[in-house]
């Protein structure tokens, strides 16, 4: 196989893909597609199937806050390599915070189990068709997430952490 360039990859997903994939850039030589949420399944299929591509391999699934972005405020961000190219992609899938969903992928990758379970535990995106999608690093009573900038970074009761203590 040859090499993909970002620019020829882009363009193939734009095609195949005109309502779906709202933009691409290119950060750190890596291409960043951005598409609609209800589309995840079918686009890292194309990248699976697509003979010039055969991205693989899922490297990572994690969330992302974003408290401004009013309707868009949770992402999804996949990163997936092909090893026949030796190429990696980052897929990014915005949310709304009322509507966190969005297609699993555990039925083309099985490594994608644990992934969606942590960034459901962290974040609370629900991954619609997952196998067993409950808290994986938290415990179950838990009614937040952790990771979604909701809450102070520090207990402000927390005495230790007073400025007085630091000189200030």
């Amino acid at each position: 196989m040859g090499k993909i360039d970002n620019s020829t990859l882009a363009g193939k997903l734009e095609g195949k893909f005109p309502q779906t994939v709202l933009r691409t850039d290119e950060l750190s030589d890596m291409l960043n597609v951005y598409a609609d949420r209800r589309s995840n399944v079918e686009i890292v299929k194309y990248l699976w199937d697509e003979p010039s591509f055969q991205f693989q391999f899922l490297t990572d699934i994690c969330g992302v806050h974003y408290p401004d972005r009013k309707g868009e405020e949770l992402e999804v961000v996949y990163h997936l390599h092909s090893f026949v190219n030796n190429h990696r992609i980052r897929l990014k899938f915005s949310l709304p915070i009322e509507d966190p969903t969005i297609k699993t992928l555990t039925d083309l990758y099985a490594g994608a189990n644990w992934m969606e379970r942590e960034t459901f535990d962290f974040y609370g995106i629900i991954f619609e068709g997952h196998p067993n999608l409950k808290r994986i690093l938290n415990v179950d009573e838990m009614d937040v997430f952790p990771m979604r900038k909701e809450h102070p970074l520090e207990d402000p009761n927390r005495i230790d952490k007073q400025d007085k203590f630091f000189g200030r």
